[in-house]
């Protein structure tokens, strides 16, 4: 894929930083667009960025371009998705063939709080993406959507063929609408659309709201740790490079079979009980955590577990690491983050 431009919404969040740094490595010309939103610290959004050669003091305006001290086939540039005046003038400046879009309101426990935020947008930015993907000739887009769409299903593990329509919580409902927009569009104009049902991801620079930050945070700070559900939750905990893996095949491989629609999940496909998690986490940090049991969060769910099949299938792709090497990282990453 030649003298690709490739726009990746949600570049200073935590898979999008990723990304970023790894098309980078590999030559692309990629577009970040963040809008540095305050849901967790920000200056964690403005070191990844920092990573990827952009300095704060740029990258803190909105609708500034910002150049990479670090890679030259980089730019970036504050703005929300919601922004309908400046969104499709970057479409129309940059000549951008694929999308990656991650930029989202993230969070379950957040939605019960602040619903207006993932309607504007999960669903307003992401329908503004997909009119410029329209309006714009974009080959391409691929989107996050979330194991969360699979609700409290109790058949496992979770196909893309399962029903999803019972969603239980607003974060939920928004990523189904996103996979809904997206099959409208591409049914009615073939524009190419890829939607990824993450599950569970963690790894260095993850995202200081998610069980894994927090549990390693709250051990090695001798402080206690939430344990919902008196600890009765399995996750399928996906590594961030195996998500990337993945999200990069489905991003720039051609769809099998000329597919304008399609879905993936991309999980490790192998379910880990929290207090295993936990436990885990323990040995590697050398301290025993203080666990504070209680009931299950309004608009959690059990458990989640990914059928890679069709991922598998499409993209002779699978998420392949094991979760005591992906804690390691982790913690290694973040007593060198934090000293």
């Amino acid at each position: 894929m030649e003298n690709k431009t490739i726009l990746v919404t949600g570049a200073a969040g935590f898979i999008g930083f990723h990304l970023c740094l790894k098309l980078l490595k590999e030559n692309y010309t990629v577009i970040g667009l963040d809008n540095i939103n305050d849901y967790y610290n920000v200056q964690l959004k403005y070191d990844r960025l920092k990573e990827l050669g952009v300095e704060q003091e740029e990258a803190q305006y909105f609708n500034n371009w910002s150049t990479s001290a670090s890679y030259q086939n980089f730019s970036f540039i504050r703005l929300n998705l919601e922004d309908r005046e400046n969104l499709p003038k970057i479409f129309k400046e940059k000549s951008i063939t694929r999308v990656c879009n991650l930029a989202a309101q993230a969070g379950v426990r957040y939605s019960l709080e602040n619903p207006e935020a993932y309607i504007d947008s999960n669903i307003v930015g992401f329908l503004n993406v997909l009119e410029c993907c329209r309006n714009y000739n974009v080959e391409k887009l691929v989107y996050a959507s979330s194991s969360s769409v699979y609700g409290n299903n109790q058949k496992v593990p979770f196909s893309e063929k399962d029903n999803v329509d019972h969603p239980i919580s607003v974060y939920a409902a928004t990523k189904k609408s996103n996979e809904l927009l997206a099959h409208t569009y591409s049914h009615l104009y073939g524009i190419q659309t890829t939607g990824l049902r993450f599950f569970t991801v963690y790894g260095p620079w993850g995202r200081p709201d998610m069980a894994m930050f927090l549990f390693t945070d709250a051990i090695l700070k001798d402080k206690p740790i939430k344990v919902f559900n008196n600890g009765n939750l399995s996750r399928d905990f996906t590594y961030i490079d195996d998500i990337i893996a993945g999200v990069e095949k489905t991003l720039l491989k051609p769809q099998p079979d000329d597919k304008t629609y399609s879905l993936y999940n991309i999980g490790n496909g192998n379910p880990v009980k929290l207090l295993d998690f936990i436990e885990s986490i323990e040995k590697e940090i050398g301290k025993t955590a203080q666990k504070q049991m209680l009931p299950m969060q309004p608009g959690d769910v059990e458990k989640t577990w990914a059928d890679t099949t069709t991922l598998e299938n499409d993209f002779n792709y699978k998420p392949n690491t094991l979760i005591q090497d992906g804690i390691r990282s982790f913690v290694s990453w973040y007593k060198d983050y934090y000293n």
